[in-house]
């Protein structure tokens, strides 16, 4: 006979399922409290990822947009060069991307032409990564060095992240986000202009990684947008290095016909080859008004710039081997690190063969910076 006093199993059952939903409550409670960031982002939402192209631009004969000057059209940094008895300061500002757009343009404006190609790109920096490095506070101290002339900036591989705005998190290309980028961007490209600088912002190439490319033409669009917006000619680049239906490609022919590599391995950089295909409509362009500035003058010794510290180089490109039929290597693969400044060896100026310049090794994909929205590593 059963004890009239002992629990009914059923209550007992019940009891004990409530103190497990209280106890699960409770842990879910203190985890919010003890991250205010995490609950920001589900109250902010999901990431956001936008896959819209760049704005459709009319561009000139070169393949740029009509809002860079006309080779006769002087920039007033060039004119102000001249004026001033000195060499043409061609600044590069960008991530490792730059670094590769600066190795291009140096490689493809001759210092016996008086150009002073600057290299004030940095690896792993972005305009979400203020954290690590403010790139406003860096191109206050720039600019104290010296004025740039014209000014060839190409950020966005490293910011496709969200960031902190007071305190809460803006995922990436969010109202929030976009004003707070926006903000900042506008800043660097005013501080530039106010000392004279004409300023050109080069866009990112088709990636090989779907969701990075979505992300990608994303921040192309924005940057399109807000350059237009600031008057500042945007440089679409996705054309210039995919296949006949315009999806990514390592390889494309030479002018032989000759596949030749274009992209690293990393499915986010260039080979060289790849840099210069990018910035050759632009260097022309720059030649151009180099010419039309020094209104037919020879260039004198002593506008000839020394030659940069930190610029690795290869042997003159080989003439490509028509006796195989796979794709060959560009010479240009990246390579490890630079040397240090002090063990460079100095970059040949000649009318020969150019000269293969090596960007530095491609740093990694992006961290994240705030956790909750966070991108997982890339390979």
């Amino acid at each position: 006979m059963s004890d009239p006093t002992a629990p009914n199993p059923a209550l007992l059952l019940i009891d004990r399922t409530a103190v497990l939903f209280c106890g699960v409550a409770a842990g879910v409670a203190i985890g919010l409290a003890f991250a205010p960031q995490l609950s920001a982002w589900i109250a902010e939402g999901p990431p956001v990822t936008v896959a819209a192209a760049a704005p459709a631009q009319a561009v000139d004969v070169d393949g740029l947009p009509q809002a860079v000057a006309a080779a006769a059209d002087v920039p007033a940094g060039l004119a102000r060069a001249v004026a001033e008895k000195r060499a043409f300061r061609i600044g590069v500002f960008g991530d490792s991307f730059g670094d590769g757009l600066w190795a291009a343009l140096y490689n493809q404006l001759p210092r016996r032409e008086a150009f002073q190609v600057l290299r004030h790109s940095e690896q792993a920096t972005g305009f979400t990564r203020y954290a690590q490095n403010n790139l406003e506070d860096r191109l206050a101290g720039i600019l104290a060095e010296g004025p740039v002339d014209v000014a060839v900036i190409s950020f966005g591989a490293n910011d496709t992240q969200g960031i902190y705005v007071n305190g809460k998190v803006a995922p990436l290309l969010s109202a929030r986000w976009k004003a707070e980028i926006a903000t900042r961007i506008t800043r660097y490209v005013k501080a530039l202009q106010a000392q004279g600088a004409s300023v050109v912002w080069v866009g990112l190439p088709v990636m090989r990684d779907p969701k990075y490319d979505a992300q990608v033409q994303g921040l192309n669009a924005f940057y399109a947008a807000l350059m237009a917006h600031l008057g500042v000619p945007f440089i679409d680049t996705r054309a210039a290095a995919v296949d006949g239906e315009g999806r990514y490609a390592s390889h494309l022919p030479g002018k032989d016909g000759v596949p030749w590599l274009v992209r690293a391995g990393d499915g986010i950089h260039m080979s060289m080859k790849g840099y210069r295909l990018l910035t050759d409509s632009l260097a022309t362009r720059l030649r151009a008004w180099g010419q039309t500035a020094r209104a037919g003058k020879p260039v004198t010794a002593d506008l000839v710039p020394p030659p940069a510290a930190n610029v690795p180089v290869t042997a003159p490109e080989p003439a490509p081997d028509t006796a195989g039929s796979e794709p060959r290597a560009d010479v240009s693969t990246p390579p490890a690190p630079s040397p240090a400044p002090d063990t460079a060896a100095p970059v040949p100026d000649t009318d020969s063969a150019p000269m293969q310049l090596l960007p530095p090794q491609p740093a990694a994909p992006p961290e994240q910076t705030p956790p909750p929205p966070a991108e997982p590593p890339r390979p």
